[in-house]
């Protein structure tokens, strides 16, 4: 009498199982070979010390003292990497909480006559859109008569109300309206 078929099957099963670990092994052996034999290959393209030097100049970076190198406006310490001020509900007047941003902004261009800003005014969605595009507008142009005050040209400095056309978050609570409320500082040029 012979094995029953139950046995050979789980015999066969067994097999099979060995042959694919067995398969399976050889196929990652095969990756290193491949490497090994050239196939594929990494070269180092690291910067030299006077690319990462530059890079660092254009790109900004911070010093081992800490001092940031680079353009202040891209200092992420700075208050010029701050380009978002926010209002009350149906408001249009500039906040204590973001002077410092306006006045340092407007020291900015005061200082180099050749950058310009966008002011870009946006609202939360309630009102109608013609009262929203009004309110935007008054905003930006909040944030344009304190910079002008402070020294920058008023040919650096344009004005657009977006009103409640391009939300800065989709929500439709408190949370979402009062991070549309907001003239958001955008450069056109340094």
């Amino acid at each position: 009498m012979g094995p029953s078929p139950y046995t050979l099957l789980r015999s066969l099963l067994a097999a099979g199982l060995a042959l694919a670990l067995l398969t399976g092994c050889e196929t990652m052996g095969g990756r290193d070979d491949d490497a090994a034999a050239g196939a594929a290959t990494v070269e180092d393209r690291g910067l030299t010390a006077d690319e990462m030097e530059a890079e660092g100049a254009s790109a900004g970076a911070m010093t081992g003292g800490g001092a940031f190198q680079g353009h202040p406006l891209d200092n992420p310490e700075g208050p010029l990497a701050q380009r978002t001020i926010y209002f009350d509900f149906d408001r249009a007047e500039i906040k204590n909480e973001y002077r410092d941003i306006v006045d340092a902004h407007a020291a900015y261009l005061a200082r180099n006559g050749g950058a310009s800003v966008t002011l870009e005014g946006h609202t939360d969605e309630r009102g109608s859109r013609e009262y929203n595009l009004a309110l935007g507008e008054r905003r930006a142009q909040s944030v344009q008569r304190v910079m002008e005050l402070l020294g920058a040209s008023p040919a650096q400095l344009r004005v657009v109300s977006y009103g409640e056309e391009q939300p800065a978050e989709f929500g439709h609570d408190e949370a979402a309206w009062a991070a549309n409320r907001r003239v958001e500082i955008i450069y056109k040029s340094r």
